[in-house]
């Protein structure tokens, strides 16, 4: 960026370092911060993480973050982040299922994020991580950017919530965009693939009641972050999902035949309802194919992983 739009450029050099605040620093900020150090520009860059564990600290030092003590869930506490940072990258997620009492649907932490933020000089640009859940069950449809939500879950209203409050925040002058996120897998993240799942033996509906589900490699949804914290729109919503097109059986019977393990049993939704937990079956009652082409050719994302094939094998 030329230094004549650049809000930094008019700066003696010394104070032209740029610094990132990343609130919810979990494995996706970490892997943020490991790209980040090792790109171009390094030098240049400060990081910030919130968080609001003392035991945290020294981790974060030890990568390179100076950590920010705060709490979302204590908007007091969040005071000392106005006009910190030049960027912002919102990872966090809203309270969990009765956190809210009456007001379940809302999200007080990133409501609580965005007014301290205006207490000052506000950051260029603010990317918040939402999830694809907002659209709801689109039937298999291919879902673009500009389908109306239809939150099927309350943690799905939760996430409308939030985007709202990131809306009203790009109205003050921040260049704030939203990403909305599928299921997130990696080799190297705790959890990130299905043999866990396949060496339990839970079971997968039958072709006929299975559903589209979509995905992103940690990697992947990490650089698209930075993507968009320089090169999203204003006001700007992105599919953050990779090329892949396959209902969740058939996901997880590509993971098992890659793992050698053995396929799961495909049941009826009649007997998963049985089965399986409120939570896995919330997942398997939403079917859609994300529409990924905005994210491609306006935040110039190449995917290194572009379905979970090249993804898996990195297990």
């Amino acid at each position: 960026m030329p230094s004549n739009q650049n809000p930094l450029g008019a700066l003696p050099a010394r104070f032209r370092r740029e610094r990132l605040l990343i609130v919810g620093c979990g494995d996706v900020g970490q892997r943020v911060a490991r790209q980040l150090h090792t790109g171009p520009g390094a030098e240049r860059m400060q990081l910030l993480a919130l968080t609001s564990s003392p035991e945290r600290t020294a981790a974060l030092r030890a990568q390179g973050i100076r950590p920010l003590r705060g709490n979302l869930d204590d908007a007091a506490t969040l005071r000392r982040l106005s006009g910190i940072a030049t960027r912002v990258l919102h990872l966090a997620p809203p309270p969990g299922e009765g956190a809210g009492g009456q007001g379940w649907w809302r999200d007080p932490r990133t409501v609580a994020l965005a007014r301290a933020l205006r207490l000052r000089s506000l950051p260029v640009s603010f990317v918040y991580a939402s999830t694809t859940g907002v659209y709801g069950d689109c039937g298999g449809a291919l879902v673009p950017e500009t389908r109306a939500v239809a939150p099927g879950t309350p943690r799905a209203q939760r996430r409308v919530n939030a985007e709202r409050a990131v809306r009203h925040l790009g109205r003050a002058g921040v260049r704030a965009s939203v990403l909305r996120i599928p299921g997130i897998y990696a080799p190297d993240r705790e959890g990130g693939t299905p043999e866990a799942r396949l060496r339990r033996g839970t079971p997968v509906l039958v072709p006929e009641d299975d559903v589209f589900t979509n995905h992103i490699h940690a990697d992947d949804l990490a650089r698209a972050c930075l993507a968009a914290l320089w090169r999203a729109r204003p006001q700007r919503i992105y599919n953050v999902s990779d090329q892949t097109s396959l209902k969740m059986g058939d996901y997880f019977d590509l993971a098992a035949d890659l793992y050698g393990l053995p396929r799961p049993a495909r049941v009826e939704r009649s007997a998963a309802r049985e089965q399986l937990s409120v939570m896995l079956l919330s997942f398997m009652s939403e079917s859609r194919r994300l529409d990924n082409r905005r994210m491609l050719s306006e935040l110039g994302l190449v995917l290194r992983y572009p379905t979970v094939t090249e993804g898996l094998r990195g297990r």
